[in-house]
């Protein structure tokens, strides 16, 4: 019975410590067996009973999730490594350009200074196909053999009119030197000269006949060393450096001089052909910097390097030529794209992405970046194009703001507010 007694008194005791010393050390409430005290979160600003401001001993809301003192209204706190994993892009405010923009449709195409179709050259049947579809090749690469009597034919023309040309030049030598002793009459020694002559510009032509189909120098000089048979065999070579587009032949196939074996297009430049209204005509200039755009998303930039001065007899609407580096190959040939022209080009002080403007209550705001996280600043906008606005008041050139994933930011400064107001 007395420990019963003692029990129940020991209870009471303890209750009325919890009643009258709510504050008493963590480490004093636990050797009395009494549980942890319940936090109390003050929204900023608002006074606690003890008549202090809730921002001392309150929990810390946000993507940082630290307890310590409350962050101010408006704050965000996040670490280095939590605004990594958010992904949120951190910029430093500065001057931009805000820019009119017309949208004109507008087609992908090769670059034509940078396509080539690749003939046979010879009549013959093809008996090697050295690349595939799609095989990025370089400029002077073999693509094809065509085995051809035309081209047997025109190398032999060559070597004889070699032989002929070097036994001219023997004869011419011999003449000369039987002509300056008093040897020989100047009549041999002159017709000696011509036929000499006459055998070089013979070479001449059989060495340009073979140039016109398709033989380089060092190829055509290397021909006297060459086996018999190598004699009926072309080459196909690469004119450019690019990738296969089209190879319409098949091995063994007989083909003609001009029968194209292969189509190369080097697509590191691309054109993007556009049709301008007459509307739109005072507008675009060449030289103008135009943005591409696929599906709403911007694939590339270039210029504009030709306008046609005269209108087409049926759409009444111009054409014009955007060139566009393509290093990734992004932007394919045949593909419809949106041309953005910049028109008009005006200076702002402090420019910044929509992405980085948030709307919380009716009001437009940024996050500044502060060693603590990010704080909710208010800014008026002034003039904006599709991708950038003008902040004219509430930040400043050179501070550091959130550029990009703001949302993240927006949402957990609501779930703070929304904790606080309960």
């Amino acid at each position: 019975m007395k420990s019963v007694l003692a029990f129940l008194a020991g209870g009471v005791v303890a209750l009325g410590v919890t009643v009258v010393a709510p504050g008493l050390p963590a480490t004093l409430r636990s050797s009395l067996g009494l549980a942890p005290p319940v936090q109390v979160v003050t929204p900023a600003g608002a006074a606690d009973p003890a008549g202090g401001k809730g921002r001392g001993g309150g929990h810390a809301h946000g993507a940082g999730g630290d307890h310590g003192e409350e962050a101010p209204e408006g704050t965000v706190r996040m670490t280095e490594e939590q605004v990594a994993a958010a992904r949120i892009e951190v910029a430093e405010a500065g001057p931009g350009t805000v820019a009119r923009r017309i949208s004109l449709p507008g087609t992908v195409a090769a670059n034509a200074d940078r396509l080539a179709h690749v003939p046979a050259r010879v009549a013959g049947i093809v008996t090697a196909l050295n690349r595939r579809l799609g095989d990025t090749v370089a400029a002077g690469e073999v693509l094809a053999v065509v085995e051809s009597a035309e081209i047997a034919t025109a190398k032999g023309e060559y070597l004889a009119a070699l032989r002929t040309t070097e036994l001219a030049r023997v004869t011419f030598e011999r003449e000369q030197r039987l002509w300056q002793r008093k040897v020989s009459a100047e009549q041999d020694f002159l017709k000696a000269r011509t036929d000499w002559q006459e055998a070089q510009i013979r070479l001449d032509l059989t060495r340009q006949k073979l140039a016109a189909i398709g033989l380089s120098q060092a190829e055509i000089e290397a021909l006297p060393r060459q086996p018999i048979e190598a004699l009926r065999r072309q080459e196909v070579r690469a004119p450019i450096a690019g990738r296969i587009t089209a190879r319409p032949k098949m091995l063994g196939e007989a083909v003609s001089a001009e029968a194209e074996l292969y189509t190369l297009a080097d697509l590191s430049t691309v054109w993007v052909e556009m049709a301008v209204p007459t509307a739109d005509l005072a507008f675009v200039k060449e030289g103008m910097a135009v943005r591409i755009r696929d599906e709403g998303e911007v694939r590339g930039a270039g210029r504009i390097v030709f306008l046609a001065p005269v209108l087409d007899p049926e759409t009444r609407s111009a054409r014009a030529v955007v060139e566009a580096p393509n290093p990734e190959g992004a932007l394919r040939p045949g593909g419809f794209v949106t041309a953005e022209v910049a028109t008009e080009e005006q200076r702002a002080d402090v420019l910044v992405p929509r992405a980085a403007v948030q709307e919380i209550g009716g009001e437009s705001v940024v996050f500044v970046r502060t060693p603590e996280g990010f704080e909710k600043r208010e800014v008026v906008l002034g003039r904006g194009d599709r991708e950038a606005v003008e902040v004219v008041f509430g930040l400043e050139p050179g501070e550091r703001y959130a550029a990009a994933n703001t949302f993240v930011l927006k949402a957990e400064l609501g779930k703070s507010e929304a904790e606080h107001s309960h």
